[in-house]
Order: structure tokens, then sequence, then C-alpha cells
């Protein structure tokens, strides 16, 4: 898979999701009270099997929001049958979390428009950018082993020769790349001569990479002495069976690309992505809602990592992020930067993490609040889903009487 993934500013959305979602909460709460070593054993390939359960638990009659008030499910219905109505989106994967729980999951619409195929229980989803604080996640665990420290600078793993033309990238690591201030492009496709670069030197200022985190998979592997089916086979091991995730893949196999929705660009079937043996760390998870809430409940929950480790991960980073044009801008100042997550702290709500993802034809949204142990999980199959994704967490997180 060539590079451009996740190629649409997520910041905007991200600035547009606090204004729209976190800011109303906050008035309403307050007046309501290259190198890759030997081939490790990887765990996907051609033969494996997709094996998949449908969800067989009944609908609550009501969900709880994070101002604590009850959302009827038949609202909740309603909402989304009306906005991929006037969106045009195919389909959806969604799941609310509530005390550490999925009590309401919805896999609706079309996987296939043209074959008339519906999206079920499950069907897959690319995530796209909801990739980083999961391989954040990932990335900790290595931290907790003694395998990588944060602060030392990753060529000292692994020299870069894409970047060698710049000494300036001999000080970037990997806190650096996880809260985006390398100074690396997003993607070196988005430039006339494909080639990186540094835009500032390393830890001076914020700037979204993808590219940044590509490489920090690349120093994993040298770590590990893997490819990168080698590091996909690590993250089944260490991240997605501890949690008990079945369906969640940076590298999809085969089953897992038959199992996947169609992609949609503005109404139309949009070109499916060919993944290669590159792990996308920056871009690559496929999930669905269900699987991929496993995940969140586990870092709610505080398991796989140690209480300092997790303290680590979650942690507001030393970042400037900035405001104005650059889709930062919101009444409440910048929002902070975890180790993957961007943070909101919202008064009469707490820390609110947040990430979305925009892969052509595909849309995601992952919030969650630790403290109340409320999530939710949205995956859509068309470029123009993250407007109703805010939407719904707007409307879920209105007070209510």
């Amino acid at each position: 898979m060539t590079k451009i993934a996740d190629k649409k500013s997520n910041r905007l959305s991200i600035g547009m999701l606090f204004l729209i979602f976190v800011y109303p909460i906050v008035l309403m709460a307050c007046t309501t009270g290259t190198g890759q070593g030997a081939k490790g054993e990887a765990l996907i390939g051609t033969n494996a099997s997709f094996e998949c359960q449908a969800d067989e638990r009944g609908d609550p009659v009501f969900v709880r929001n994070m101002l604590g008030a009850p959302v009827s499910v038949e609202e909740i219905d309603g909402f989304l049958e009306t906005r991929m109505s006037e969106f045009n989106i195919p389909g959806i994967s969604l799941a609310l979390i509530n005390d550490g729980e999925v009590v309401f999951h919805r896999a609706v619409g079309k996987a296939n428009i043209q074959t008339g195929e519906a999206v079920d229980d499950c069907t897959i989803f690319e995530g796209a950018s909801i990739t980083k604080p999961l391989f954040g996640f990932f990335v900790m665990g290595f931290v907790e082993e003694g395998k990588l420290d944060l602060d030392k600078p990753l060529y000292e793993y692994l020299p870069f020769p894409d970047i060698a033309q710049d000494d300036r990238y001999k000080k970037i690591t990997a806190r650096m790349v996880l809260t985006h201030q390398t100074g690396l492009p997003n993607w070196r496709s988005d430039f006339p001569d494909k080639k990186l670069f540094l835009k500032f030197d390393p830890g001076t200022e914020f700037g979204y990479s993808g590219e940044a985190y590509q490489y920090l998979a690349l120093v994993l592997q040298e770590i590990e002495g893997v490819d990168g089916p080698g590091l996909e086979a690590l993250f089944q091991e260490r991240v997605a069976r501890p949690i008990g995730m079945e369906h969640t893949q940076i590298i999809p196999d085969d089953a897992m690309q038959t199992a996947k929705a169609l992609p949609y660009l503005n109404g139309a079937p949009a070109e499916s992505w060919v993944y290669t043996d590159e792990f996308g760390a920056a871009y690559g998870v496929n999930s669905e809602a269900r699987d991929l809430s496993k995940w969140l409940i586990a870092v709610m929950e505080r398991r796989g990592l140690s209480e300092a480790v997790f303290e680590e991960y979650l942690a507001a980073q030393d970042v400037h992020l900035p405001q104005g044009d650059d889709a930062m801008d919101n009444p409440l100042g910048p929002p902070a930067m975890a180790l993957g997550f961007f943070i909101y702290d919202v008064p009469g709500v707490g820390k609110i993490y947040v990430h979305d993802g925009n892969n052509t034809g595909f849309s995601s949204l992952i919030i969650i609040q630790p403290d109340q142990k409320w999530g939710m999980v949205m995956f859509a199959n068309a470029d123009q889903s993250t407007q109703i994704m805010q939407e719904l967490a707007l409307f879920l997180n209105m007070p209510r009487e």
C-alpha cells in the first residue's frame, strides 16, 4: 500500500469535533451542574478463515450519555436512519460503551450498493488514522519491556536513509512521533518530488505526520528483527489476542479483505486499496465497532500495560498545538496531545480522548471518557461520513430532561 492513506487533514475534523460536540457540552454542563530483518511468524495469510458471530444481545431501552442522562435507543435509530439518507452514507458500524461494556451496537446499511449486500455484524471497515492511538498503545508495550526509550533518538535504533540528507532528523524520538513533533510531512506523496524532508526542527512545533509513524514502525521491526507481517504477528500476540480482538488487523489478510465493505467517494464506488506487507502504523487498522471497542474498554480499565506506563500513555504531553486556520481553533483553547490521542479537558465532563480517520471511501471516529468508562466507536464506508459522526456525538451528549 502506498503511503497516501489518510491524506485528508484530520486536524480539520478534530477541530470541528470540538466546535460542534465538546463546546456545546461545556456550555450545558456549566449550566446544569526500511530496515527490515528476518521474517517473523505471521498470524495472517491467504488461508486464514474469518470467523464472526452475530450480536445476539437485545437492545436496552436507553443508553447513558457522558452527562449521565438517558438517551433512548429509538432516538438513536431515528437519527441514524435520517442522517444516513441525507448524507448518502451506504453503511455504518457503531458501538456505544457504558460502564465499560458495549450496550448499543448497530451494523446497518449497505456494504455493496451495486449488489445490495447489507452491512452485518461481521462487516469490516478501514479505520485509517484511528490506527495511531492503537499503535501508540502497542508502542508502550515496548517501552514497558525496556526495548524502546521514548526519548532516545530513533536513528540510534535505525538510521533512516530516506531523510539522511538532513542531520536534524537524528533528533527525532518516539515521543515526538506519537505527538506529531518530528517535522516530517504527513505524506511525501503530497509533494511534487515525492521525497521526504523536514518542515521544522524536530521537537519545536506540531505538524501532523503519518510518515513519522511509519518510521517508528520500522524501528520496532528493527528492534524485534522482523518485517511488516512479523510486526503484525507481534501486534496480534501482544495486543489483539490478550484483549480479545478477533477481527482487528493492521495488515489485513485475505479473509478480512473479503469481509470488508466497499469504499464510496461522494456516492460513487472508490478504488479499493491494495495492501502490501507494510505495517500501516499510521493508517492500516481494519476492524468493526464491536471488536475495536474491546481495545477502548481495555484502555479505560487500564488493562494490558502497567499503571505507570498507562499514566505516560494517557498524560497530556508538552506539545504546542496551534490555533487559527490550522483547525485547532476552538473557544477554550487548543486540545492537548497524549501519545496518540487528542485530549479535551471539558468542565463538567472531564478528559475526553478522541481521534478520527479518513481513508479513501472510509471514515471513522473514536471517543472515550475513561473516568466514566463511556465510549463511542463508529465506522462508515463513505468519505463524507465525518459530519454525521460528529453530529451523532453531539446528539448523544446533549442534556435531556
